[in-house]
């Protein structure tokens, strides 16, 4: 019994961070939001693990998994989008200036859009082969870990050159790529030796002097990185002759 509901259990685990981030977040905890999002991906990537080591699956088990990654990945970075670009409308105003109704509400409503394609990500996920050992557009949580990046640097004061505008273009961008056709590997290695594993090993090397300037506000260039290099790897990617 137990050994069945195991991976069921670190999935419902991964919901309930998802959740609480999320009351952190209306609650106006900021600090607590990318930890708890942190913790959610640590119980993400240990159902899927045990329910390989275990050899226990079900069709239950996976659309529970799209659902928390839903919560998780797909609704709170979009809400962490949404808060950190009325925070910036906020703090960019000058004494006693008015803003116009359009400019206060259109730039947090693209925010939304980030929850939108990422159910239409996950939804596509489960139905396409093509993606068992790789990812076709960026994954839902390299997606959160952008944003997690994006707010914490926003918050400790990294990253003062942002502002309402470019958050919402970030915020498309980040749509864009969740249901792009871009080939994008996966984080993890086939085994130890540099060949095969060569993205990821260029990934870990390229963002150690970010982890080390930035801290966790790094995980945002560490995600961009990762698209970069699948960008290369696309360029660089032989075509198929048929």
């Amino acid at each position: 019994m137990l050994k069945q509901n195991l991976p069921n259990a670190l999935t419902l685990s991964n919901l309930l961070c998802g959740c609480l981030a999320i009351q952190q977040l209306l609650a106006g905890n900021p600090d607590l939001v990318p930890l708890l999002m942190l913790l959610a991906g640590v119980f993400d990537f240990f159902d899927g693990f045990a329910a390989r080591a275990l050899k226990v699956s079900s069709p239950i088990g996976k659309d529970l998994d799209s659902l928390a990654d839903m919560v998780t990945f797909g609704v709170l970075p979009s809400l962490m989008a949404f808060r950190l670009i009325a925070e910036t409308q906020l703090t960019s105003l000058l004494p006693g200036e008015e803003v116009a109704e359009f400019f206060m509400h259109f730039p947090t409503s693209i925010a939304l859009l980030i929850a939108v394609f990422s159910a239409y990500r996950l939804a596509k996920f489960n139905h396409d082969t093509r993606q068992s050992s790789s990812f076709i557009g960026m994954p839902t949580p390299a997606n959160a870990l952008f944003w997690a990046g994006l707010w914490i640097g926003c918050h400790n004061g990294t990253y003062t050159y942002f502002n309402a505008w470019t958050l919402s273009c970030l915020s498309v961008l980040c749509s864009f790529l969740l249901v792009s056709e871009i080939p994008m590997f996966s984080f993890k290695l086939k085994s130890l030796s540099w060949k095969g594993n060569e993205a990821q090993y260029s990934l870990i090397l390229l963002s150690i002097p970010f982890f080390i300037w930035l801290k966790l506000a790094a995980l945002a260039p560490f995600v961009g990185i990762y698209v970069l290099i699948s960008l290369v790897q696309k360029l660089q990617a032989k075509p198929e002759i048929s």
